[in-house]
């Protein structure tokens, strides 16, 4: 990644390092449930710490509108730790008496965790005085944050206007498979995008529609392709009103030479719940009835030969109500099919979206794939082709 300095290029040792981590993880009763962040991220923290730099952790958590104890990042401090297997120290603000002393406390090598950036306003409107208050307390900045890199606020952004700005490991493991995906991907390129609503990706499409050489729809968002196409879909999500945006999207595709793939039959119930009784359809066969709950075997087969004809995929958006068997049979078998030729080094594998991933878990194809990203918004952003000011005040000028 020429473009972007990392930790290569810089000497930490003695230096205090402002970490702009996300440790925004969920919580219940304090303790945190899900430490997949902290895990990306626990590289970085250490590869600072061992090469003697002083660790200072920078995060939000929540959206809180001032001081608030519920949302305070202590508890997730301690996560931290725990994930390190090293004493992580807390400091009850990010700027003013209390940061400058526990600051000034720090050995080489030492982690501290600062107090949620959001708990001052100057955080999210990415005050320049906020800014030089964070930035007093570091020599330099490392933001390993993908996730929050579509916000451009105090430490996510604005730190990198004032301070030696350099990418962190899992910043970097993230560029590099996104460049590999879609900036610089081996072609041919297919992206697969599923979900519910054609609404919340008309840019997404439009932009996917201008890089890939197949686009795959499934999910609630293929219905509404589908009703364009006047196919009756019963009771199924889709937005008829959007038939002709779904026309316009298809046109757009043609014109540019970008093969689309919708299903062409489907599973079908009367209800949306784990095991209703559920049959395979044709597209054109859809009672009144009934609603479109994944794509059936054929649909498969056909998604399948597409990846094995590809070089690159991008995923994101389940097939089907993958939350629910039988319903999920779709998601998890393409995404079976897509983690065995990744392994057999035929294809470059790059998914993303909450999900997306929880839909992989499931599908138990995540850690075959070339790179999940955990990053929701950021990453849709990416995939829509709009900057991201986390990651552009990190390109080399």
């Amino acid at each position: 990644m020429p473009n972007f300095r990392t930790l290569d290029d810089v000497d930490v040792k003695g230096k205090r390092v402002l970490l702009r981590v996300d440790l925004n993880v969920p919580t219940e009763n304090g303790k945190v449930t899900d430490a997949t962040r902290i895990e990306r991220q626990a590289p970085t923290i250490t590869e600072i710490a061992d090469k003697g730099g002083k660790v200072i952790l920078l995060s939000h958590f929540g959206r809180p509108k001032g001081p608030d104890p519920t949302q305070s990042l202590r508890p997730v401090a301690d996560a931290v730790s725990r994930a390190l297997r090293r004493q992580v120290a807390f400091a009850e603000d990010c700027i003013g008496d209390k940061a400058a002393s526990a600051v000034a406390a720090m050995k080489p090598g030492d982690i501290l965790c600062l107090e949620n950036t959001r708990f001052h306003r100057g955080e999210e409107s990415n005050d320049a005085a906020f800014v030089a208050e964070l930035a007093k307390r570091g020599d330099l900045w490392v933001n390993d944050a993908f996730s929050a890199a579509h916000r451009a606020h105090a430490s996510t952004e604005g730190l990198g206007r004032v301070l030696p700005a350099y990418a962190g490991r899992s910043m970097q493991a993230e560029l590099d498979a996104l460049g590999k995906a879609l900036d610089a991907p081996q072609r041919p390129v297919a992206a697969i995008v599923g979900g519910a609503k054609v609404s919340t990706k008309l840019d997404l499409l439009g932009n996917l529609i201008a890089k890939v050489n197949v686009l795959i729809i499934g999910g609630g968002m293929a219905n509404t392709f589908l009703v364009a196409f006047g196919k009756n879909v019963g009771k199924s999500l889709a937005e008829r009103d959007l038939a002709d945006t779904a026309r316009d999207v298809m046109a757009k595709a043609k014109a540019r030479g970008c093969e689309i793939v919708l299903p062409v039959d489907a599973v079908v119930a009367k209800e949306l719940k784990a095991n209703a009784p559920s049959h395979v359809v044709s597209v054109d066969a859809v009672g009144n009835d009934e609603m479109i709950l994944d794509i059936g075997p054929l649909s498969i087969e056909h998604v399948v030969s597409v990846l094995a004809r590809v070089k690159t995929l991008v995923w994101n958006g389940p097939f089907g109500a993958f939350e629910m068997e039988p319903f999920d049979n779709g998601t998890v078998e393409v995404a079976e099919a897509a983690a065995e030729l990744t392994a057999a080094g035929k294809l470059v594998s790059v998914a993303g979206g909450g999900d997306t991933v929880a839909a992989l878990n499931a599908a138990g194809a995540t850690e075959r794939f070339s790179y999940v990203s955990t990053a929701g918004g950021a990453f849709l952003e990416w995939m829509e082709g709009k900057p991201l000011p986390g990651v552009d005040i990190l390109r080399v000028k």
